[in-house]
């Protein structure tokens, strides 16, 4: 069952209840547990599908950003360029270090880990983000096949990227 919440401050977010046991004790076994976003740490995915988990994570509680980039606007105002981030995010630095390991394997790059410290209101929280090259490294394995379910808001940022820099996404 999904409903509907409101946070303290509002905005409208998710709740998901599994009544299937048999579903709930599997997901336990492949490492998906209760409050995951607090206690997620490694997955039991094999290396096969790690470009098509990391998609799952990254439509879930990520982003593919793309901006125009204008550095030094006082000394070189003309001077801009295009950046490309793919950022995964989760309050379980774990999972962030098992999934920024296992990309590592398929791309060759580690990527940055950023921690936003935590408060009254929120836990600590931590970012994975892979800068413009390992980007375009990442991005058409996780999006290799255009016949799997995919989050459009998100593929259609790459896609519109690729469009203008060419078929394997430019440098």
């Amino acid at each position: 069952m999904i409903s509907e919440r409101r946070s303290k401050k509002g905005t409208v977010y998710y709740l998901t209840q599994i009544g299937d046991v048999a579903f709930c004790r599997w997901l336990l076994g492949v490492g998906i547990t209760p409050r995951k976003s607090l206690t997620l740490g490694a997955l039991a995915v094999p290396d096969l599908y790690i470009p098509e988990c990391a998609r799952g994570l990254m439509e879930g509680d990520g982003s593919i950003l793309n901006f125009t980039h204008a550095p030094t606007k006082r000394t070189y105002p003309l001077y801009t360029y295009e950046r490309l981030i793919v950022a995964f995010n989760s309050a379980s630095v774990a999972h962030l270090r098992w999934l920024r390991a296992r990309l590592e394997q398929h791309i060759g790059d580690l990527g940055w880990l950023v921690r936003r410290s935590p408060d009254e209101t929120r836990h600590e929280f931590w970012s994975l983000r892979y800068g413009k090259t390992a980007s375009l490294r990442l991005l058409p394995l996780m999006y290799r096949d255009d016949a799997v379910p995919r989050l459009e808001r998100k593929w259609k940022i790459w896609q519109s990227y690729r469009a203008r820099n060419g078929a394997d996404g430019g440098t």
